[in-house]
């Protein structure tokens, strides 16, 4: 498999999910979070597994004390200066807390509504139900996801093959889906269950140009209902009024490149960020 450039500096991430990929599917399919979650809230919390903190409390999760909590016990500073966090006598203890954590928690109920392939929504629901203070925390666990493609563990099973996925295809009649024109570009909107593969199929349009186009690294990226793909190649700035956008909870940079058919690799460039940079709520990016 080809690195990207993320993937090639971060080989500490890559180490990280090749030693816990099973468990936090696992996890998904008992507790119904899905792993690409687990295994990216692991990364950001522990550091994908090397901090100090980590190697003396197997705290993957940085899940503090509270007052039901009856096991072992650290303290050290955080929000205050000697908060309370939870020990483990193994990783795989702290992986079992972290989703009773979640699951067992009315605070996080309404993550369970959610479908567990969107974890841009689950990402999302964990920094507005309070798991994290950081402005950022949904935006980067999104990054995470999308630089190490931990979406496919969504579709996987702890037998270690896929999930059946629905690859019942429209009628020839119905094939061709609108194409609209925004930006200057065309494009189309993602349906329910929708893949690259199909689109591709549908619009009669070679399967690379879509995934080149579209700045994704294979046809397994997920498509969400209502998102952007476009058919042709992206502008280097957005089209004027769109001068500069606020980033919102839950936003990538590839994203927001989506919504105003910018490259992703301009829109970092016109703004002075490398790719290591996460959008924060309430930074304004420039478009042109």
């Amino acid at each position: 498999m080809q690195l990207s450039e993320a993937q090639k500096l971060y080989k500490p991430y890559l180490d990280y999910v090749d030693k816990y990929n099973r468990l936090a599917v696992d996890h998904m399919e008992r507790f119904k979070i899905p792993a690409s979650i687990t295994l990216a809230q692991g990364i950001l919390e522990s550091g994908a597994g090397r901090s100090s903190f980590v190697k003396e409390t197997n705290n993957h999760f940085g899940i503090k004390c509270h007052k039901d909590w009856k096991g072992n016990r650290v303290y050290k500073a955080d929000d205050g200066p000697n908060d309370c966090f939870r020990s483990y006598r193994r990783a795989e203890d702290s992986f079992e807390d972290h989703s009773r954590f979640l699951a067992e928690r009315s605070r996080y109920s309404s993550l369970f509504q959610l479908k567990i392939t969107d974890y841009k929504g689950w990402a999302r629901g964990l920094q507005k139900c309070g798991y994290a203070t950081d402005k950022a925390y949904a935006n980067k666990l999104i990054k995470i996801i999308e630089d190490y493609e931990l979406y496919k563990y969504d579709t996987k099973s702890s037998k270690g093959k896929g999930k059946n996925k629905d690859k019942s295809k429209k009628p020839k009649e119905e094939l061709m889906r609108q194409p609209y024109k925004d930006h200057g570009l065309v494009y189309v909107i993602g349906e329910e269950n929708d893949s690259y593969e199909r689109i591709a199929e549908e619009m009669n349009f070679k399967l690379k140009d879509l995934l080149k186009f579209n700045e994704v690294p294979d046809e397994s990226f997920p498509i969400n209902k209502g998102d952007i793909i476009y058919l042709q190649k992206k502008k280097n700035q957005a089209d004027k009024p769109y001068f500069e956008h606020i980033v919102q909870v839950g936003e990538s940079m590839h994203h927001i490149s989506q919504r105003y058919g910018i490259q992703v690799q301009r829109l970092y460039k016109m703004n002075k960020k490398n790719f290591e940079y996460v959008p924060t709520e309430g930074d304004v990016l420039r478009l042109r």
